[in-house]
């Protein structure tokens, strides 16, 4: 993708009891429409016992692939709840699969409708919802007079390290969100009076919450 987006950091699973009907909601990202189908199966194959197994996925930049399944449920009162939740928290590239034991007592419409977003809620929260930024992997060479100064900035800044080298100069390999790059290049070059160098590796996507990067 070329922008940012929210999806979920791992797989998740949560249970919830609902009028003794078990509902085990599970979720993960996923980056394409083949990796999201082979999630459901394995759900499926996990849970071969279960009444049902329902699933909703969004995948796209444009969320220009959406599917979910009722697999047996009154049509409308299980997939599309649960598609309409991953839609209202604006996730992208993110598959849950709600399996429901029927316990003997009927839900309804109504019940059925809050059950599944009540369990698609769950397997959101077990992933935990993260945004998934945009980062330059930069290569920095320093000398070792200005590392110090640096070395501070750096965690000042809480510019996550990827990993620092010692050998003619300082090396310093990291992370920089597309949006602070231009001040971060300007930082460094005016720490070593224009002697830095800085190398661009990459750009990447990285996980984020409330400004941590999962590395």
């Amino acid at each position: 993708m070329n922008c940012d987006y929210r999806t979920v950091l791992s797989y998740g699973e949560k249970e919830i009891i609902i009028n003794k009907s078990r509902f085990i909601g599970s979720s993960k990202m996923v980056k394409s429409e083949e990796e999201a189908l082979e999630f459901i199966d394995m759900v499926k194959i996990k849970y071969k016992d279960a009444t049902h197994n329902v699933y909703a996925y969004v995948i796209g930049e444009n969320s220009n692939i959406q599917r979910f399944s009722d697999d047996g449920e009154p049509s409308g009162t299980a997939g599309i709840p649960i598609l309409e939740l991953i839609k209202k928290e604006d996730l992208r590239n993110t598959v849950i699969v709600s399996t429901r034991y029927f316990g003997g007592i009927k839900l309804g419409v109504g019940g059925l409708i809050r059950a599944y977003t009540q369990s698609g809620k769950a397997a959101l929260e077990a992933g935990k919802i993260i945004d998934m930024t945009r980062f330059d992997e930069l290569l920095v060479q320093i000398d070792y007079n200005s590392y110090g100064k640096i070395e501070n900035y750096l965690l000042n800044e809480k510019h996550p390290i990827k990993e620092v080298t010692f050998d003619q100069d300082v090396n310093i390999n990291l992370y920089i969100e597309l949006k602070r790059k231009d001040t971060f290049i300007h930082d460094i070059m005016d720490f070593t009076s224009g002697n830095g160098v800085i190398s661009e590796i990459r750009t990447l996507h990285l996980p984020m919450s409330e400004d941590r990067v999962f590395i």
